[in-house]
């Protein structure tokens, strides 16, 4: 189930139409503008709008990104506090639109230690949690490249949070390809993919694999350089995905591009990942 991260432009009803016109089994959106911390609530006539069309063009899962402005691990209590409703917004705005599974950032901890970030993390998805109520949204920790502060960037930080979770049931994770590889784990090998995800599953679950955003890298392993690269042109290299993309146990898990082309390059970079599939 292949696809990339498309623009709502003109409003999300839109986005279907535009996944499918570059070959999308599923995409990923923002459901606002991803650089403002407000914006109008969904509109529930184009919401209805959004679930039809998505259906009439045929794409079969959206997620959602959340916005690059939260920081669920600040320390500075008016920016954890704006962090923390703009991120129930989204929930919201997930809910309204009928998408399962929020992807987001888990957030940088700013100097204040790892051990602190990753607790705050922690106590700002159970806030999240309690106010929004059960069910309903997954809210989905995307694996970083752990450049600067940023937590998330290993297995072991991730399941740190999610035990600590009061609702494990309703969280997830959210692998990228580039993050993961400039993180230090080597999926561009047989062997290094296969320990990669055994190691997923022993610290983690495999069951907690919502999705996957799939960009090559133009860091090299264990870099910390968050970098993303069309497919086929960085270190990881178009034969660094034919595991993945022969991996019987995600064939149902959306995996959506967000390479620096957008959507003028996904038409030739998703045919490159299908032909990558055995048939």
């Amino acid at each position: 189930m292949l696809g990339g991260h498309v623009s709502i432009l003109g409003g999300v009803s839109l986005a279907p139409e535009r996944a499918r016109a570059v070959t999308c089994d599923c995409m990923q959106i923002f459901s606002k503008n991803q650089m403002q911390w407000k914006s109008k609530p969904v509109d529930l006539d184009e919401a209805g709008l959004f679930s039809a069309n998505s259906e009439e063009f045929a794409i079969r899962e959206t997620v959602i990104h959340d916005s690059y402005l939260i920081n669920l691990a600040s320390p500075d209590k008016a920016l954890l506090k704006q962090s923390r409703e703009a991120f129930l917004d989204e929930m919201v705005r997930a809910k309204h639109l009928g998408v399962r599974n929020l992807i987001f950032h888990p957030g940088a901890h700013m100097g204040a230690g790892e051990q602190a970030g990753l607790k705050r993390i922690s106590e700002s998805m159970n806030w999240a949690r309690s106010e929004f109520g059960s069910g309903d949204v997954c809210m989905v920790l995307e694996i970083t490249a752990g450049q600067g502060s940023v937590l998330g960037y290993s297995f072991d930080q991730l399941a740190r949070i999610i035990s600590m979770l009061d609702d494990q049931k309703n969280a997830g994770v959210c692998f990228d390809t580039c993050h993961a590889y400039a993180s230090g784990y080597d999926i561009k090998t047989k062997d290094g993919y296969e320990n990669t995800f055994d190691m997923f599953d022993e610290l983690i679950g495999l069951e907690y694999l919502k999705a996957f955003h799939v960009n090559d890298s133009k860091s090299d392993m264990g870099s910390h350089i968050d970098r993303h690269e069309q497919i086929g042109k960085g270190r990881i290299g178009l034969e660094g995905f034919r595991d993945l993309m022969n991996d019987k146990r995600f064939s149902k898990l959306p995996m959506v591009l967000e390479t620096p082309l957008g959507e003028k390059g996904y038409k030739k970079e998703l045919k490159a990942l299908r032909g990558l599939i055995r048939k």
